[in-house]
C-alpha cells in the first residue's frame, strides 16, 4: 500500500515537473458530494460539500484568519510565515503556520508552488491574486481554486470576500459577525464626523507612507481611507491623484497643514531628511505647534484591514477630540483586533515601534 502511494506521488511529480500535463485529473464527484460557488471573477467553481482543508496563495491567509478558519489551512505562502507585526495575522498564527508547507512566495508578485499544491491536495485553494493566476493554478493542479479580491477598508469587495470564504469554509456565522462589526465601525466613524462643517475642520497631511517600498515625508496618499472614513480635510486630495504617490514638498509648504500624521516605521527617513532640510520642516505650522502624530502603516502583503480601521479612530481622536471624547484609541484598537484577529494586538505593535502617539521630527 505504501509503495503504491509513493509510486503515485512520484508519477504525479514527474508529470508536473516535465510539463507533460497542464491539468491533473480528479475523480468525478458523486451527486450530493459537491456544490457550486461563484468567485470574484465570476467563475463557477465546484467544491466539496464540506471543506476540511484549504491552501492560501497571494494574500488570502489574512482574510481566512478574519473569517475564523485559519485552523483549516494546510499550506500558506513564504510571506505568511514571516511572523512580523506589520502583518498581525502572521503573528497570531505563527505557531500553526510554522508547521505548514509553503505553497507560494507571497507578496505582490506571488508565485504559486504548483508541485507542492499537487502533493498537498487540499480540498480547496483560495487565492487573493489576479484572475490569470487563479485560472493557471486551477488548470495545473486540478484542485478547486476560488479567487477573492478585497480592495479597501470599507469596500463592498471586502465584505464579499468574507462572505464567500464563509460560504466555502462553513464559517458563515463568523464571517457575518466580522462584517457586521466592520460596518458598525464605519457607521460610527461617519456618524461622529459627517456633520462637521468644512470651515471648522483642520487641514491634515499624511506622510512617510509605504507603497512599493519605504518613503520619507514626501510619500503620501490621496483619498487616504482612514481620513475618508472620518471626512477629514486631506490637503493632497486637491491634486486629483488616487492612492499613494510622491508629492512635491513645495506643495506641502503651500498647503501648510494644521496636523501632520507620519508612519513611525519610516521615521528614520524623515529624520535623515530633516537633518539636511531643517528650514523646510521648521516652516510648517504643524511642526511649530507640535501637531505631528503617528499613523501605523497598514499595507504589507496586501491590506491589514484591522490596522486601517484602528488608524481611522486614532486620526479621529486627534482631528476631532470633542467628537471622540469617549474613545480611547488603544482600547478601541484592541477591540478591533480581538474581533478580527481573535486577540488583542496593540501591545505587540507598540513594542515594535508602532504606537499611537505625538512625535517630534528630528528626534
Amino acid at each position: 500500500m505504501i509503495k503504491t502511494k509513493l509510486l503515485g506521488i512520484i508519477l504525479v511529480m514527474a508529470l508536473v515537473l516535465s510539463g507533460c500535463v497542464s491539468k491533473v485529473s480528479t475523480p468525478e464527484p458523486t451527486p450530493g458530494e459537491s456544490r457550486i460557488v461563484t468567485d470574484v471573477f465570476g467563475r463557477q467553481v465546484e467544491i466539496p460539500q464540506k471543506v476540511e482543508t484549504v491552501a492560501a496563495i497571494g494574500g488570502a491567509a489574512r482574510i481566512l484568519t478574519y473569517a475564523g478558519c485559519a485552523d483549516k489551512l494546510v499550506g500558506v505562502t513564504d510571506m505568511d510565515k514571516q511572523n512580523i507585526s506589520a502583518m498581525p495575522y502572521s503573528v497570531v498564527n505563527a505557531e500553526h503556520f510554522a508547521t505548514l508547507p509553503s505553497v507560494g512566495s507571497g507578496g505582490a508578485n506571488d508565485t504559486p508552488y504548483i508541485e507542492e499544491l499537487v502533493l498537498l491536495a487540499p480540498d480547496v485553494i483560495i487565492g487573493l491574486t489576479d484572475e490569470n493566476t487563479i485560472r493557471n493554478v486551477a488548470d495545473k493542479t486540478g484542485i478547486p481554486t476560488v479567487g477573492i479580491y478585497p480592495e479597501g477598508m470599507f469596500d463592498e469587495s471586502f465584505y464579499a470576500a468574507l462572505e464567500l470564504i464563509g460560504q466555502v469554509m462553513g464559517t458563515e456565522e463568523r464571517s457575518a459577525k466580522v462584517i457586521g462589526f466592520i460596518k458598525e465601525c464605519r457607521a460610527d466613524l461617519d456618524r461622529r464626523t459627517r456633520d462637521v462643517p468644512d470651515e471648522e475642520k483642520p487641514t491634515v497631511y499624511t506622510g512617510a507612507v509605504s507603497f512599493r517600498g519605504a518613503h520619507g515625508f514626501e510619500g503620501t496618499h490621496a483619498n487616504y481611507p482612514p481620513f475618508t472614513a472620518i471626512h477629514a480635510k486631506n490637503v493632497v486630495d486637491e491634486t486629483g491623484e488616487k492612492g499613494a504617490f510622491i508629492v512635491d514638498l513645495e506643495k506641502v509648504t503651500v498647503w501648510d497643514p494644521d496636523i501632520i500624521f507620519l508612519n513611525p516605521t519610516n521615521m528614520h527617513l524623515v529624520n535623515d531628511h530633516y537633518s539636511k532640510n531643517k528650514a523646510f520642516y521648521q516652516s510648517l505650522k504643524a511642526v511649530q505647534d507640535g501637531q505631528v502624530y503617528t499613523q501605523i502603516s497598514y499595507n504589507y502583503n496586501w491590506t491589514n484591514m484591522e490596522i486601517a480601521i484602528a488608524d481611522a479612530y486614532y486620526a479621529g481622536k486627534v482631528i476631532y477630540p470633542e467628537r471622540f471624547a469617549d474613545i480611547d484609541p488603544i482600547e478601541k484598537a484592541d477591540e478591533i483586533f480581538t474581533v478580527m484577529l481573535g486577540q488583542p494586538f496593540y501591545d505587540k505593535l507598540a513594542r515594535d515601534g508602532m504606537k499611537f502617539e505625538k512625535i517630534t521630527i528630528g528626534e
